[in-house]
């Protein structure tokens, strides 16, 4: 055979094999149990059974090992904000999508018709060349199916896949094209995507250890940001029965503090108060001139608004934690999105 001859099979064998490769019959999307694990087993068996005990599940959580981190170190957060909803934690350890395509097809949907469930499945397919992209996300993209066929009463929440590695890599920007294309999922009925993954980085880009120790699973402070991120989607999918009441805890008179433009922490006063179910307030400046609290969303200890000043749109996220209030402010500058810790005290003598 000439050489030209053994070029053109080279190229054409090469072409089919990447055909093939992003063809609908690739792994991720085929369900299967991860044959040979009996510890997968027994941990597919427990959920089965958590489910046939709950069968008034009102939220599901569906996912690997972060997920079932709110097992470990997110339990603290999960007994304070989730267990009050009848939740159940569907997460495994190592799982890829196949595998939570396999569960969700052998029990762990039976006999349940929860309001909503989360779901952030797709970052140990992502793995080297295990899959690409496009195999991700129509991975997860058949779990959305299969949760709309068997729960079709169910709104989905579903998450974009978190980042990991500590600093900017190859693995990060792959994540972040299944991202771009589970996007499109979001139809604002039933299926409602939201990537929450810029609250796990810092302004440079890197993912700090107090939030992912490994710089892929979460530590308690990660799986508050989590819940905090989430709460006003959950509380409007999940319907005012779920979230009425507002934690009169968080309400009354507060003192705020954030770091100044000369590294000093300012200190203002913040009023929280309650109007026809809303959370109401405002902020008030140096000179006396109050800035309204507006958009407000509060889920157990986890609060959200908004304040402008001027022609600066502020979103704060908390929670109120012994006592205390202490949380995130976001805003744009100069096009770029700048974060500061906030935190707020009783004056004292306050409520």
């Amino acid at each position: 055979m000439s050489q030209l001859s053994l070029l053109v099979v080279a190229s054409w064998l090469g072409l089919t094999s990447m055909l093939l490769a992003e063809s609908p019959g690739h792994s991720a999307v085929i369900p299967a149990p991860r044959g040979g694990n009996n510890w997968w087993e027994e941990r597919a068996n427990l959920l089965n059974q958590r489910v046939a005990e709950t069968p008034d599940t009102q939220l599901l959580f569906i996912g690997d090992s972060i997920t079932q981190g709110w097992e470990g170190a997110g339990k603290a957060v999960w007994e304070e904000r989730y267990a009050s909803h009848q939740a159940v934690n569907l997460g495994i350890g190592g799982d890829r999508t196949q595998h939570v395509l396999y569960r969700l097809q052998n029990g762990n949907l039976e006999g349940i018709a929860p309001k909503a469930a989360v779901v952030m499945i797709g970052t140990n397919n992502s793995n080297g060349y295990d899959n690409t992209a496009r195999q991700i996300a129509e991975g997860v993209r058949a779990i959305v199916g299969t949760l709309r066929e068997r729960v079709p009463n169910t709104k989905i929440l579903l998450l974009g896949i978190f980042p990991r590695g500590e600093n900017i890599n190859e693995q990060r920007g792959k994540l972040l094209q299944i991202n771009q294309i589970l996007a499109k999922e979001h139809d604002g009925e039933q299926v409602h995507y939201l990537d929450i993954g810029h609250h796990f980085i810092n302004e440079n880009g890197w993912i700090p250890g107090d939030i992912m120790p490994d710089y892929l699973h979460l530590s308690p402070k990660g799986y508050e940001i989590w819940a905090d991120a989430i709460a006003p989607h959950l509380r409007e999918l999940m319907g005012s029965e779920e979230s009425a009441g507002i934690n009169e805890a968080m309400l009354g008179e507060w003192i705020f503090a954030i770091e100044g433009p000369e590294g000093e922490e300012v200190h203002l006063p913040l009023t929280l108060a309650q109007e026809d179910g809303k959370v109401t307030g405002s902020i008030s400046s140096p000179d006396d001139r109050k800035f309204p609290v507006k958009e407000a969303e509060v889920e157990g200890n986890a609060i959200h608004f908004q304040v402008t000043r001027g022609d600066m749109t502020y979103v704060l996220e908390g929670a109120l934690r012994e006592g205390r209030l202490e949380g995130t402010v976001i805003a744009e500058v100069d096009g770029e999105e700048v974060k500061r810790p906030w935190k707020a005290r009783r004056p004292t003598g306050g409520h």
